[in-house]
């Protein structure tokens, strides 16, 4: 298996990349204004990422299906999904955007409770869009209206202003894309999408907590499938087994509770089902790199 690049920071693709940096929690790159960019092989992005080809045509893989990127694609990529991209040309010049940005800028935001409803960014759904003329066009509106913000100096309304941008540019992206592709979505016995919705009903209700720290077992039970090959069709599909998918929306969902001061660590380790609050510690580092004292103490200072 090839070896997978992962960035684990904007500023880390940024360095690697020639590109300039505007904001370390979010970025937009016209790379027609860039060194050369080699994004050959696979790719990890530990934020969102959203990418708008153009020029010469690119192999993309991406989860389990195949993708020709022609002039005038979006692709979009969600934290810890895996793009794998072929046959490129690292001596042609590169031609597109890229925005880039992190889920710590959306935080507390109206934004940050509806990104569920961008369906796009599963890999369940993950059909590259391609544009027309005038959808092209507002896509670089928006990605020119994110960009102009950024340079123009960060004050007390800039967030603010900056997360409105980017669902504004959002609600377009699925305006084109239900457009596009909801004649041909039967996501109904999809074993992602219904893996996914089985995760967001257990960690956003108080089963965690009753029931304790759930199992790949107990979902494939209710999904009336074997663990084994659960985990074998997910791992087909997003390069992660089923286990991976449970700690990453669990990591998901501490996040968004160490925002809340009110909350102390124990509290929230025993909320997601965790018998002792240092085997959720020990989690948490091995994902996120740092302990949740710590973690809450970076957004405070944010």
């Amino acid at each position: 298996m090839n070896r997978i690049k992962t960035y684990d920071s904007i500023p880390e693709f940024e360095r690697e990349n020639w590109v300039e940096p505007l904001h370390s929690l979010i970025n937009i790159t016209d790379f027609s204004r860039t060194k050369p960019v080699n994004m050959e092989g696979a790719c990890r992005f530990n934020y969102y990422s959203i990418f708008l080809k153009e020029g010469q045509s690119e192999n993309v893989k991406y989860g389990s299906r195949h993708h020709d990127c022609q002039t005038g694609t979006l692709v979009f990529i969600a934290p810890m999904q895996v793009i794998n991209m072929w046959e490129c040309k690292p001596d042609a010049p590169e031609k597109g955007w890229a925005l880039l940005f992190h889920p710590c800028i959306l935080y507390g935001t109206q934004l940050e409770r509806n990104m569920k409803k961008y369906t796009f960014f599963s890999c369940m759904e993950n059909w590259a869009l391609h544009l027309s003329k005038h959808e092209r066009d507002t896509v670089l509106e928006c990605f020119r209206g994110i960009e102009n913000e950024l340079r123009y100096g960060m004050d007390d309304n800039s967030r603010d202003i900056i997360v409105s941008r980017l669902e504004l540019f959002l609600n377009y992206c699925k305006r084109f894309y239900e457009r596009k592709f909801i004649p041909c979505l039967h996501v109904e016995n999809d074993i992602l999408a219904r893996f996914e919705q089985l995760l967001d009903g257990y960690f956003y209700s108080r089963q965690p907590k009753e029931q304790g720290f759930p199992t790949v077992k107990y979902f494939a039970g209710r999904m009336n499938i074997s663990a084994d090959y659960l985990s074998r069709m997910l791992r087909k599909d997003t390069c992660k087994s089923a286990q991976e998918h449970i700690h990453q929306r669990l990591i998901e969902t501490a996040k968004e509770r160490l925002v809340d001061k009110n909350m102390s660590v124990s509290e929230i380790a025993y909320d997601l089902g965790f018998e002792y609050p240092q085997y959720f510690c020990r989690l948490f580092k091995r994902y996120v790199g740092v302990t949740p004292n710590e973690y809450r103490k970076m957004e405070v200072q944010r």
